[in-house]
Order: structure tokens, then C-alpha cells, then sequence
């Protein structure tokens, strides 16, 4: 990727709501070529999505919402590995991201339901039996505090005396 590619990627990191003139006085650039790069940024798959990003906590369609973050061990399939249990399980419209892991567990999922025990029916009906799924692991998510680069809320100093011996 050619440098001026890279510092306009950088701006619709940091704004995605930049104008293209906006963009090319940033960068010194003429507006038909910042727009042609952006076109071929789209084009390539670089960029994939303009999106706003919410605070859940405002977003009153969103409260009571129930994240859950489930490590899964899975037995890969021959010649496919983790993808064929990867790409069913992230069809789930409860499924908003999936990763496949290092360490003790194989793939990360984070899920969202309506309730607790709609995460959970989830949970236990429809990734458990999935063939190839040996093992969940659920952790409820009681709090965001930063997700990709977004702080949501300061962390409220604890204000409880300390307990010494």
C-alpha cells in the first residue's frame, strides 16, 4: 500500500465522516484523487464498512442487552481445520465477532442476546451441538470500559478503605 493510501486510511480511521476535500487539504492531494484511492480502497476490500460507533450505555435499543464472550474447543475437520466450524458458527445473527485463538481454547466468539437466558439457550443449544464443538466456555461481559480504541467510561475510583493485616 503506497503512502498516501495509508494517511487516508489513517483519516477515515480516526473520522470516517471526512469529506473528500476535506481529506485532500489534509493530505495535499487533488479531490479527484483522494476520491480515486477511496474508490479503490472499497473496490479491494481495504475498506469494508462505514460505520458510527455507539455507546451502548446511551442507546436506549440497547440497554439490558446481554454480551457474553464464549471460548470454544473444536475438533478441526480434515482438510478444512477451523473454517467449516468457523463459517457456520459466525452465520448466527447472536454471533457479532469470532476469532480463532492461541492458547487453551480454539475459536472466541461474542454474542449478544436480548437476556441472559436467551445468551445461555444459545449457548447450549445451538453452539454446543454443533458437530466438532467438544467444550464451551461462557464469561458474561458485566462492563465495557474500552473496545477498539473507545473509551466508554472512566473507571470510577473505588473508594472503599483498604483492608490491612
Amino acid at each position: 500500500m503506497d503512502k498516501h493510501s495509508e494517511e487516508i486510511l489513517s483519516l477515515l480511521r480516526e473520522n470516517a465522516r471526512l469529506s473528500i476535500n476535506d481529506i485532500a487539504a489534509m493530505t495535499k492531494l487533488s479531490a479527484a484523487d483522494v476520491g480515486n484511492i477511496i474508490k479503490k480502497l472499497e473496490d479491494n476490500g481495504v475498506i469494508m464498512k462505514y460505520a458510527a460507533i455507539v455507546n451502548p450505555e446511551k442507546d436506549e435499543n440497547n440497554r439490558g442487552k446481554v454480551c457474553a464472550e464464549i471460548e470454544i474447543q473444536v475438533t478441526p475437520q480434515r482438510e478444512h481445520g477451523f473454517d467449516a466450524i468457523a463459517d457456520r458458527i459466525w452465520r448466527f445473527p447472536q454471533v457479532k465477532s469470532l476469532y480463532l485463538m492461541s492458547g487453551g481454547y480454539d475459536l472466541k466468539v461474542i454474542i449478544e442476546g436480548e437476556t441472559l437466558k436467551e445468551v445461555a439457550f444459545f449457548v447450549s443449544s445451538k453452539l454446543s451441538t454443533l458437530e466438532g464443538v467438544r467444550s464451551t466456555k461462557t464469561h458474561f461481559i458485566l462492563k465495557t470500559y474500552k473496545e477498539n480504541d473507545i473509551v466508554y467510561a472512566e473507571a470510577e475510583r473505588d473508594r472503599r478503605e483498604g483492608v490491612t493485616a
